[in-house]
């Protein structure tokens, strides 16, 4: 036989004169047998996970973690429109996303309650003992919360009291703020008068601005004397403001 032609047959995955499979078919038997195996570890990899055991869990319990969880989206929905400026947020979203099978004048009659009752909340900027004391009384009032939306009103007002009372102190501001201050010290090399040539004076820079708008820039600059004018000036607020604070 001519081992030269044999050669490039089994190479090329041809069986041999002999019948006998090549190495090539030998090791691509190998390699699907292997996917196959790999296929069926992923497949049992992957298989969902047996579902819980829900014990004594009735659909009326079902029922109310899906009510909890409608709700806690609706406050946060009213949060976003009314505290945190987000208009996107609209009544007919909130609707049409979380409470679809109801009529629009029942969302409506919802959606006011809870605004009305996270106004009172916020307005007071209430702690927990507040709180809690103000949620209890609402659910014996004619007309007011159920004990679940008190509970989901609790949570949602512990996990949102500091945003929602930045939010509001921000809206209160009619005048710019100050966000930032910076400053440097320079030396002039230039000036009309030639005592004043190398001093020092010191270079401050206001950033005030209001809620959703730009900030501006307010550019000042101190001699030795102004600075301490102006420190003066920062003592006696800082003793009015010790003052106040401890007669109050």
């Amino acid at each position: 036989m001519d081992t030269d032609s044999v050669v490039p047959r089994i190479c090329n995955g041809f069986q041999s004169p002999g019948n006998e499979p090549s190495r090539n078919n030998v090791c691509l038997n190998k390699k699907k047998k292997d996917l196959r195996r790999s296929r069926v570890t992923r497949w049992r990899s992957h298989r969902p996970l047996a579902s819980p055991d829900l014990g004594n869990v009735t659909v009326a319990d079902m029922a109310e973690l899906d009510s909890s969880k409608y709700l806690s989206g609706l406050l946060n929905g009213i949060a976003q429109n009314t505290y945190y400026e987000n208009k996107e947020i609209t009544e007919e979203l909130l609707k049409n996303e979380l409470y679809p099978d109801i009529s629009q004048e029942e969302f409506h009659a919802l959606l006011e309650k809870m605004k009305g009752v996270l106004k009172s909340i916020a307005s007071a900027d209430m702690d927990f003992n507040q709180l809690e004391a103000f949620l209890t009384a609402q659910t014996k009032k004619q007309g007011g919360v159920s004990a679940e939306q008190a509970a989901v009103l609790s949570k949602f007002w512990k996990n949102h009291k500091s945003k929602i009372r930045e939010s509001l102190i921000s809206q209160s501001r009619w005048d710019n703020s100050l966000r930032n201050v910076s400053w440097r010290v320079d030396l002039k090399t230039q000036s009309r008068h030639a005592d004043q040539v190398s001093a020092a004076v010191g270079v401050v820079e206001l950033e005030l601005g209001k809620t959703g708008k730009e900030s501006e820039f307010i550019c000042l600059e101190f001699d030795e004397a102004k600075v301490n004018h102006v420190l003066k000036k920062m003592c006696e607020i800082e003793e009015s403001i010790s003052a106040i604070t401890h007669n109050s």
